[in-house]
């Protein structure tokens, strides 16, 4: 029991490091979407992030994955790899990153849904009544603050979660056996011939010279944390901890998301935003409680 809690307590530090490194994700598409397309963002920032992967997998000397491996790595591609950064780069486009921020507390309970229904991972049913409490939180925000205008991105960002939570799910399975980084980096690689022909064919017709520093700064910033140190640490905290258990660290991230909004990008943050935000940080200590 006592190796079962040391492996439960690194697997909460893993994931929180993890989180952290995803709650600027967000705030930094939003400054590469002013200056690159959805579709270009989304292959360059996985083309970068594969040729970084590929890099540490050779210096290291990694094995190949298995064949019975490749559909579940494929599944991880197309969760966190393609799918969300695509759906949430369109959705940047009409809402602001604070707004985006908060539906991030819905990823929780579609990662736990994912884990229970791919990997048989059974949470207490208080642990369902804390996380759907936490989801309704971020619904009913995303409900009465609509406009017609924030429709669509709103619709996005709930296509992203779910995407996102089915890639978390299948990756956190497969990082027991292969390892955290060994997952996302063979995602990447697997995913690159697609990628780089998307890269090519959305290459923007103008050029890059008139892109901004700070546009620069967010495909930076989600080519190399988002999209490959911050899955090194989230998919071994997954692991270690229980995929339905870590995932609950995500109702933290639109705090930290809200955060960096109000201070790299001069959103503004509602007390709306606040209040839902609180209410999940309740939800996921109630979470944690009894998973």
């Amino acid at each position: 029991m006592d190796q079962r809690l040391r492996g439960w307590n690194k697997g909460w530090g893993s994931g929180c490091l993890g989180m952290l490194i995803f709650s600027g994700s967000l705030p930094a598409t939003r400054l590469a979407v002013a200056d690159f397309s959805p579709l270009f963002l989304t292959a360059i920032r996985a083309l970068i992030a594969a040729a970084l992967a590929l890099v540490c997998l050779t210096v290291l000397r990694q094995k190949r994955p298995a064949a019975r491996d490749l559909v579940g790595l494929a599944v991880v591609a197309l969760g966190v790899v393609v799918g969300f950064p695509l759906l949430s780069a369109l959705a940047l486009q009409s809402i602001t990153a604070a707004r985006s921020a908060v539906f991030i507390g819905l990823l929780p309970l579609a990662t736990a849904l994912f884990a229970v229904l791919l990997e048989g991972e059974r949470p207490r049913a208080r642990f369902w009544l804390f996380s759907l409490a936490g989801a309704a939180s971020v619904s009913g925000f995303a409900l009465t603050h609509s406009t017609s205008g924030a429709l669509r991105g709103d619709l996005l960002m709930c296509a992203a979660i779910l995407i996102c939570g089915l890639g978390y799910a299948k990756g956190a399975s497969l990082s027991r056996h292969l390892g955290g980084w060994q997952v996302i980096s063979w995602a990447l690689v697997l995913a690159a011939p697609v990628t780089g022909l998307l890269a090519t064919a959305t290459w923007p017709a103008a050029g890059l010279r008139g892109v901004s520093p700070a546009a620069w700064a967010g495909l930076g910033y989600v080519a190399i944390f988002s999209m490959l140190v911050g899955f090194v640490f989230w998919y071994r905290g997954l692991a270690l901890g229980g995929i339905a258990r870590v995932g609950q660290l995500q109702l933290l991230q639109p705090f930290f998301g809200l955060l960096l909004a109000a201070l790299f990008l001069r959103e503004p943050v509602v007390w709306p935003m606040l209040a839902c935000t609180g209410l999940t940080v309740l939800c996921v200590a109630g979470a944690r409680r009894f998973a």
